[in-house]
């Protein structure tokens, strides 16, 4: 948790999303090592889910296309595990509980570990219905990254702040992935509600979909998490030639865009 630390202090960063398996794990590990080489400073890689509550048609889209090619959590630990020392961006994995579950709590935690996991973001898990899992996470070093959301209440903004680690993924407005209504008006109020509690660095996802979006949101949080949009290019150009070039374009185009 100390190298995220040291990512957020040396400016404003960039989080990325790809969803693991779409089109295939081959090209999601070279999407990454693109991503990577075009700035991004910390990089989300999604596990497929048949329900996934929090996420947008695109995103929902992109899992359905990977579970079809057979990805489970066992082939992208073993993907992930191969970038290890190829990688300068921490990998955060995200994804639902039930598949965790399925391959067993302590098992995931010890095998993402192994393959260079940085943390893990489980939006339908909150910190105290499973503190122990949380726990675990801190005890091997990977940070259990807490969501908020607009409507977050006082206390449960204290409690996050108490328990949260590496990051906390403020969620930009209510609704899901993708929406293009977002960031909604009064960011700079909500973020500033959860930084009365929260010590650590924020970042604004949801409906951040380009350059000028990315840059509005880094003049107000500490990093900026882009997914519907990368997910959006993968759907476009598939496993072609021109796919990895229109990721490096567009990640450059963010990173400039946040750095600036």
């Amino acid at each position: 948790m100390e190298k995220i630390q040291q990512i957020f202090d040396s400016g404003k960063v960039l989080i990325t999303f790809v969803t693991a398996g779409d089109p295939d794990l081959d090209t999601t590990a070279r999407i990454i090592h693109a991503i990577d080489e075009a700035g991004a400073d910390i990089i989300e890689v999604g596990m497929p889910f048949s329900d996934p509550q929090a996420d947008g048609p695109v995103i929902q889209a992109a899992g359905q296309r990977a579970l079809k090619k057979g990805t489970d959590p066992g082939g992208i630990l073993s993907m992930i595990s191969g970038l290890k020392g190829s990688i300068k961006a921490p990998l955060f994995l995200m994804g639902y509980y039930n598949p965790v579950m399925c391959y067993g709590r302590d098992k995931f935690i010890d095998d993402a570990f192994e393959a260079g996991v940085s943390g893990l973001i489980i939006p339908d898990l909150p910190f105290d219905e499973d503190e122990e899992f949380y726990q675990k996470l801190k005890e091997k070093g990977m940070a259990g990254i807490l969501m908020v959301a607009p409507n977050s209440r006082e206390e449960r903004l204290e409690e996050i702040g108490k328990n949260c680690s590496g990051f906390v993924y403020c969620v930009s407005l209510l609704g899901i992935t993708g929406d293009n209504r977002g960031p909604a008006a009064g960011i700079e109020d909500y973020l500033g509600r959860v930084r009365k509690y929260v010590k650590i660095p924020l970042a604004l996802g949801f409906g951040i979909d380009g350059p000028e979006k990315a840059a509005q949101a880094a003049a107000v949080a500490d990093g900026v998490v882009v997914g519907s949009a990368l997910v959006k290019i993968v759907e476009k150009f598939g496993n072609t030639d021109r796919l990895i070039p229109e990721i490096s374009s567009f990640v450059t185009g963010l990173k400039k865009a946040v750095s600036e």
